[in-house]
């Protein structure tokens, strides 16, 4: 009994938390300095690579070379066109709906009239979803709240990062810095293991569906708060507080309530999530541009030292996304759309990847209901055993 009691509780943690569920070449999460993505550190490579080489590198497998690299961003400027159809769609959807429910209706209308084929394959629709996400959302966005029919594509040697920054600030002088920021955390958001929303593309991919639902299935795991939407509520929660004693004031109150703050601590991470050192360089350099906000960026200092204080917990990536995305003017509405831009290079990877196995992926689970019970007769159910929904 001992023994079965140890086994269960090796293979069957809450959440699956502990749980090796399968392997994977693509990245590794809280090993050697923190994450890595095929192998290479994510600082060397938010440092030194553009989100466009690090698509390549989870979705091919290999960092590109200069023509590779040339032929990829010249394929992304193409596939940034809206089907016809599609903006009909678009143009049909209500400004009050989620931004995550476009982005998961885009998706899915998108395996309509593209559907996954022997010639557009996996890889194809791969690029295809990370080129056009962003200008679909943006159209809508745009359509839904000012009436305007966006161009998508902008010019050809745009980024992903730029030519998203263009269409929604709708022009094209854009501060290289706030290019830089969005760019780096595409790069930060691309891949993270085994993470509910990949987890779940993996589960449908294994069953032989097919990519879009695949990837549908996975942005309806990501808009739960619990997984993607950290960085709004993080937002949410920074933005009424006017200056640190605000904040204090706040804080203690959430305290005293033990009330969540979204955007700290980790599933994996025990201590520091990389990215977040990453990115929280960026909103500090935001907020001394002319056009940043210094209290947002001092407050949401604050609130990181009073976290550490209190709940000995550390900012993960969505906490200091939270101000820098703001002070690149994007909506908070909108953060977690960016996240399923960048994420569908990590869902890309891992689709493809499971593809290279026959299995189903089909846990068990372990049963706590009741056994052996007498059948009951219609006549006398009025006060059978309910079961607990």
């Amino acid at each position: 009994k001992i023994m079965a009691e140890k086994k269960k509780q090796e293979t069957s943690g809450e959440g699956l938390y502990g749980v090796v569920a399968g392997d994977s070449a693509i990245s590794t999460v809280g090993i050697g300095r923190g994450l890595n993505y095929r192998g290479y550190a994510i600082q060397d490579l938010a440092e030194s690579a553009t989100f466009e080489e690090v698509a390549h590198l989870l979705i091919k497998g290999t960092l590109p070379s200069e023509s590779e690299l040339k032929a990829l961003r010249a394929q992304l400027s193409e596939l940034r066109d809206l089907p016809s159809e599609l903006k009909g769609v678009l143009e049909s959807i209500p400004k009050t709906s989620h931004p995550m429910d476009v982005m998961r209706t885009i998706s899915s209308y998108m395996g309509l009239i593209e559907p996954e084929t022997k010639t557009n394959d996996h890889y194809q629709i791969s690029f295809r979803l990370i080129a056009m996400f962003g200008p679909a959302l943006i159209y809508w966005y745009h359509f839904a709240h000012s009436g305007i029919r966006i161009e998508t594509r902008t010019k050809p040697e745009d980024s992903v990062a730029l030519n998203f920054m263009k269409l929604l600030l709708l022009k094209d002088d854009i501060d290289p810095l706030v290019v830089k920021t969005v760019d780096v955390s595409l790069i930060l958001y691309a891949e993270h293991d085994f993470n509910a929303s990949t987890f779940a593309a993996r589960v449908i991919v294994s069953t032989r569906s097919d990519f879009y639902s695949a990837i549908t299935g996975a942005i309806g795991a990501l808009r739960g708060p619990l997984h993607g939407g950290a960085n709004e509520a993080a937002m949410y929660f920074l933005e009424p507080l006017k200056d640190t004693n605000h904040a204090e004031k706040v804080l203690k109150e959430h305290f005293s309530k033990k009330q969540l703050i979204m955007g700290f601590g980790h599933r994996i991470y025990k201590k520091e999530d990389p990215r977040s050192v990453i990115i929280q360089q960026f909103s500090r350099k935001l907020s001394e541009k002319s056009f940043g906000k210094p209290n947002l960026y001092k407050v949401s200092e604050y609130v990181e030292r009073r976290m550490l204080e209190e709940k000995k917990m550390y900012p993960n990536l969505d906490f200091y996304s939270a101000s820098a995305y703001h002070q690149c003017g994007i909506p908070t509405e909108l953060f977690t759309p960016i996240f399923v831009i960048s994420r569908t290079t990590g869902w890309g990877a891992h689709i493809i990847e499971q593809r290279g196995s026959t299995k189903l992926i089909r846990p068990s689970s372990n049963y706590i209901g009741p056994n052996n019970l007498p059948f009951v007769q219609m006549k006398d159910r009025v006060n059978a055993l309910k079961p607990k929904l």
